[in-house]
């Protein structure tokens, strides 16, 4: 069986790569490491799909070192032991871990004394900024080499390349007349590129094959369920991941994870679109879920796929099956734009804060009632400025546990604020 076409045009010389000249081209610093065979550890930084994987392998080959490939996803602090004990016998190795982002502190740690000791070169790839994924002790051992997105006129070489050079593409009559929708389809992402072409060209059995706009659309409309982590498709299926939730339908917002994962979407970022849900949609309605949805973010943080999938699952059919309330996001709202519209307003002088006697003899803190020192713990007290006292912002959700709140508000401040 023949191997994907991004496998079949992966470059096999310098002057092959498309793109990234700022670090390949005549006298660029990866240039220069690759013609020295002086190869450091590196972190490769980028949006998928511009040319991580392919450096990695091409450097590697440069410099006559035996290459090892773990997956973030898939692999563990078993692998990598595995990896170092292999490269330990045989004196030195490369090891590449994509996506190395995903790996958690302990399988980070793993790889430092290897690393240290010089057994491991490590390449890693990360499209996340590594500052923030990559622990200091090995980000500190490692030079990092941020890769660009590739232009429109990179992506059009890339299906030059392919029509010309390739054996399967090239043996077929196919003319590219339009490419609009190749480009839209790839987000930037050569590999993803090359497979909607590849799809397209197979799903033809006209002579010639004419690719335009139209045919694009078509094939991959019928063929393809497209997952693009930087470009419209993720804000549409995170848009329906949260409105899911927000509309209580847990089934819903399970497709939409599934989803999610299968396009390999960070679980970090999923984890934290979900706690703000907790807040913005359930808030206190449900205390409990703020709190589900930060161990659920701790616990992605450090397992990782595919085990968080679990963690994942869970969270979601809380948050989808609990009661709603979105009275902390309009309460906040209301209260920011009282402070834009009307500036800093004076605190009241009862309830300043009074550490000095000219302080105090100025009134600060004068006729402050402790609310401990009154039946039921409240002190009925004006605690806003003057000119906006008797404001309300908090308007309690009708649910079972801000009904409660109501009540209790309206108990409190029935004169007040009209509870």
């Amino acid at each position: 069986m023949n191997a994907p076409l991004p496998e079949r045009l992966r470059p096999k010389t310098i002057s092959e790569f498309v793109g990234q000249q700022h670090l390949i081209g005549e006298g660029k610093v990866l240039r220069k490491l690759v013609e020295s065979g002086n190869i450091p550890s590196i972190i490769f930084w980028g949006p998928p799909g511009v040319g991580k994987t392919s450096l990695a392998r091409f450097i590697a080959e440069q410099v006559n070192l035996p290459f090892y490939q773990l997956s973030a996803i898939d692999s563990g602090v078993k692998e990598v032991r595995r990896v170092i004990e292999e490269a330990t016998n045989n004196g030195k190795a490369i090891l590449f871990i994509d996506e190395i982002h995903r790996f958690n502190k302990a399988q980070q740690d793993a790889l430092l004394g290897a690393v240290e000791r010089g057994t491991i070169i490590l390449f890693g790839a990360t499209t996340e900024n590594p500052s923030f994924e990559v622990i200091s002790a090995l980000l500190s051992r490692c030079q990092v080499y941020v890769l660009k997105p590739l232009e429109r006129e990179d992506l059009e070489t890339l299906l030059k390349h392919a029509i010309e050079k390739d054996e399967e593409i090239s043996k077929k009559n196919v003319v590219i007349k339009e490419t609009e929708a190749l480009l839209k389809y790839s987000g930037g992402d050569a590999r993803k590129l090359l497979n909607v072409l590849e799809l397209v060209v197979n799903s033809i059995t006209e002579d010639p094959i004419e690719i335009t706009n139209e045919v694009v659309e078509q094939v991959v409309q019928q063929k393809m369920a497209i997952y693009d982590k930087s470009g419209e498709q993720h804000y549409d299926i995170i848009s329906a991941f949260i409105k899911s939730m927000r509309g209580s339908d847990p089934n819903a917002a399970l497709y939409y994870l599934a989803r999610m994962i299968a396009g390999g979407e960070d679980p970090k970022f999923i984890a934290r679109r979900m706690l703000i849900l907790a807040s913005e949609d359930i808030g206190n309605a449900n205390p409990n879920a703020l709190l589900l949805a930060t161990s659920c973010f701790q616990a992605v943080t450090m397992i990782g796929y595919p085990e968080c999938d679990l963690i994942l699952s869970q969270t979601v059919i809380y948050l989808a099956t609990s009661p709603k309330s979105n009275s902390a996001t309009t309460a906040i709202s209301a209260a920011k734009e009282m402070v834009s519209r009307m500036g800093d307003l004076s605190v009241p002088l009862h309830i300043r804060n009074a550490p000095t006697k000219l302080m105090k003899d100025l009134n600060y803190g004068k006729d402050y009632k402790y609310a401990h020192q009154y039946e039921g713990n409240f002190a009925d007290l004006e605690f806003l400025p003057d000119k906006i006292k008797g404001a309300k912002f908090y308007e309690p959700g009708n649910n079972a546990r801000e009904i409660e709140i109501r009540n209790n508000l309206k108990k409190w401040w029935k004169d007040k604020y009209g509870y």
